[in-house]
């Protein structure tokens, strides 16, 4: 995993407490500015890759709420972090910051507490469903890559620790980063790890900056004797062709992933295996941007005549696969899981 040295770090007053200013001390070598507001940055003066190569924010979370989600998981925790050392071009938290460099927020107590709080007044036992069987989910990666994250500061290690102890919740998220680091840590299964995964030449040319698929899949094994419960996340499938023009090629593309990801797995390990699956969202205003830093993945994000306007929860527009045709892809990608891996479960599709 590449290796993560800020030279300038922002931080809040607020976020002063003991865990940041070891977080400081961390990084003798890096220039220190104290801003306002963790969300609203002074102009940098640096382009888009380099904010996230260089930039550390250190910030205190202010808005201490679990959200419904259903999906990935139960519940999505109030975020531990925000933005990422990558530059994946479809990006959904890219979307809604000009700036976005990776900004740590350090009152991790206070945002267990928030969980432990919530998941203690829910009934118990949970009623079984496709995020877990036994324990209600906390998605504590929707806006960071915990991968990186963990390696930043004590705080996602924390995190780990409350969700292996707690009688009723289960951690999850997702990465497209192996961080080595993590196995040390025995989650006792408590810690639900999704690798993000999707053909190779695709990866290197819109995964910006992140870990090799093959590396994702070579650590999948390592992931669960280490402890953790691993699942794999198909996002976002992208559709595209040859160079005939038709659109088929993805589909030999996804064969291909399938029967690496076979060959690859123990049997303990494809038994315990589930899936999610997230055709490509696109936004007009990411577009646009991308049309500077990676011009080359929009010829494959930005497909108009296969894609229909939707309207976003936060007011922008994005694009998504027409929904007709959409049910066909969906048909298509169930199929080959059946024909290439049929002992991995999709808990959902979408």
């Amino acid at each position: 995993m590449p290796e993560f040295i800020p030279s300038i770090i922002l931080y809040t007053a607020d976020a002063m407490n003991e865990r940041g200013k070891t977080v400081l001390e961390q990084y003798p070598q890096a220039e220190m500015l104290e801003v306002r507001q963790h969300n609203r940055l002074p102009e940098l003066g640096m382009g888009h890759f380099k904010v996230k190569s260089d930039v550390l924010v250190l910030g205190r979370l202010k808005t201490l709420e679990c959200k419904w989600s259903g999906r990935s998981s139960d519940y999505i925790a109030p975020s531990l972090a925000n933005g990422c050392f990558a530059g994946c071009a479809y990006c959904y938290v890219d979307r809604h910051k000009k700036v976005n460099p990776i900004t740590l927020f350090t009152n991790v107590e206070e945002i267990l507490a928030t969980i432990d709080t919530h998941v203690m007044s829910l009934p118990w036992p949970k009623e079984p469903n496709q995020t877990d069987p036994v324990y209600y989910t906390y998605d504590i990666g929707c806006n960071s890559d915990i991968s990186v994250d963990y390696s930043l500061s004590d705080g996602i290690r924390k995190v780990f620790e409350f969700f292996r102890d707690h009688p009723r919740a289960k951690a999850t998220f997702a990465t497209k980063f192996v961080n080595p680091d993590l196995l040390d840590f025995d989650p006792q299964g408590k810690v639900r790890i999704r690798f993000s995964l999707m053909p190779s030449h695709v990866s290197k040319l819109v995964d910006v900056r992140t870990d090799s698929i093959e590396k994702r899949i070579a650590a999948i094994n390592d992931f669960y004797e280490a402890g953790y419960e691993v699942h794999v996340n198909f996002s976002p499938v992208i559709v595209y062709g040859g160079n005939g023009g038709d659109r088929r090629q993805w589909r030999d593309d996804y064969r291909a992933l399938f029967r690496q990801l076979d060959e690859a797995l123990r049997p303990e390990v494809k038994a315990q295996l589930r899936s999610e699956v997230i055709f490509l969202t696109h936004n007009q205003w990411q577009h646009q941007a991308n049309l500077a830093i990676n011009p080359k993945a929009e010829e494959l994000l930005w497909v108009p005549e296969l894609q229909e306007n939707k309207r976003s929860q936060f007011g922008g527009w994005n694009i998504r696969y027409n929904h007709q045709l959409k049910a066909k892809m969906i048909a298509i990608f169930q199929r080959l899981m059946v024909e290439e891996i049929p002992w991995c479960e999709i808990r959902y599709i979408f």
